[in-house]
């Protein structure tokens, strides 16, 4: 048990994705970073081969971080797959 108590997830699978979102500007201006959502999402589904993805609250923030109609054109992430299926998706940052 962490201090947050929280228990530990065992991770049964990592990778580290760089995902383009240029579909996003397919769309109309005022939906594109929703656009950009939905298909993070639907890349980690297909990627991960699973249905239960969560997205992290600091993932989202990079999204929306300059507001709805300019996202950016592409985001590397880290995800993890645990063993119930269940895949978390991280900002991937690099140690130096």
């Amino acid at each position: 048990m962490s201090k947050s108590g929280e228990k530990k997830e065992d991770i049964v699978l990592e990778r580290i994705y760089t995902i383009p979102l240029k579909i996003a500007y397919y769309v109309p201006r005022g939906k594109r970073t929703p656009r950009a959502v939905r298909f993070l999402k639907e890349f980690i589904m297909k990627h991960m081969k699973t249905d239960k993805v969560i997205i992290t609250p600091e993932v989202n923030e990079i999204l929306w971080s300059r507001g709805i109609q300019k996202p950016p054109r592409r985001i590397r992430v880290r995800v993890t797959k645990n063993s119930e299926g269940e895949v978390k998706v991280y900002p991937f940052m690099e140690k130096e």
